[in-house]
């Protein structure tokens, strides 16, 4: 395979799942970890992705707020949160996670509403800043660099004790065999412990991640009450999740 289209393959790989790991590509591409680190050093250079512990992230993954970034599928994302804002009622109370799809839907949120977003990005934390009816509660712990979400135990206590009407996450890989996966341990299990603060779940994915898998699951499809995407609910794409999930 020419380096450009490695390059090319990295990049919808990065672009899909936020983060990818140097071992995954491997495994993917059919080459050495060492060819791999030099595709990054090269991507690096050219200001293409950022560099972290085991692989690497998309900037506009790690600096939402940038708004020079090029947030891949920023239309498709657009589409998402104008859908999601229609599950958003008056007086809620709501768990958020982050990511850029969730960083669209937090600025796209009506000025009317009034309701309560407990949040675990510092990044979307400002976003809701931005609508003065909506009560914004932190929820604290360690800064994770990779995905710019707060975890750790002290996180995962702190959502033992509230109990929301709704939580919203992001899909790193999403399938009707293997459900939610996501490729960090750390992300799985608070978004573990957020479904369990929560009485019903919205995950929000671009169509592209569907039928992806990633190495880590979070959950079975069954445990997730709305898939929200670009496409209208009829689309066939989506045939296979239909009476599994509620699509929007």
């Amino acid at each position: 395979m020419l380096k450009e289209e490695r390059h090319k393959m990295i990049m919808r790989e990065v672009n899909l799942h936020n983060k990818v790991l140097s071992a995954d590509l491997s495994r993917l591409l059919n080459v050495s970890e060492d060819t791999i680190r030099r595709d990054f050093k090269e991507l690096i250079e050219a200001g293409r992705i950022l560099k972290v512990h085991g692989g690497a992230v998309s900037p506009s993954f790690h600096f939402p707020h940038n708004l020079q970034s090029d947030v891949y599928a920023r239309e498709a994302k657009q589409a998402i949160a104008e859908k999601t804002k229609k599950l958003l009622k008056k007086d809620m109370t709501v768990l958020i996670e982050g990511g850029t799809t969730i960083t669209e839907l937090a600025k796209a949120i009506s000025n009317d509403l009034r309701a309560t977003f407990f949040v675990l990005s510092p990044q979307v934390s400002i976003a809701l800043s931005d609508h003065e009816k909506l009560d914004v509660i932190s929820i604290g712990g360690k800064l994770s660099k990779n995905s710019n979400v707060h975890t750790g135990a002290s996180v995962i206590n702190q959502l033992a004790d509230i109990k929301t009407d709704l939580c919203i996450i992001g899909a790193n890989g999403f399938s009707v065999a293997d459900g939610l996966t996501d490729s960090d341990w750390e992300i799985v299990q608070i978004i573990k412990a957020m479904m369990r603060s929560s009485q019903k779940v919205a995950v929000l994915s671009i169509s592209e991640k569907l039928n992806t898998t990633q190495r880590l699951k979070v959950c079975d499809l069954q445990a997730i009450d709305y898939l929200i995407t670009e496409l209208p609910p009829d689309d066939p794409f989506l045939a296979a999740y239909r009476g599994s999930v509620e699509l929007l």
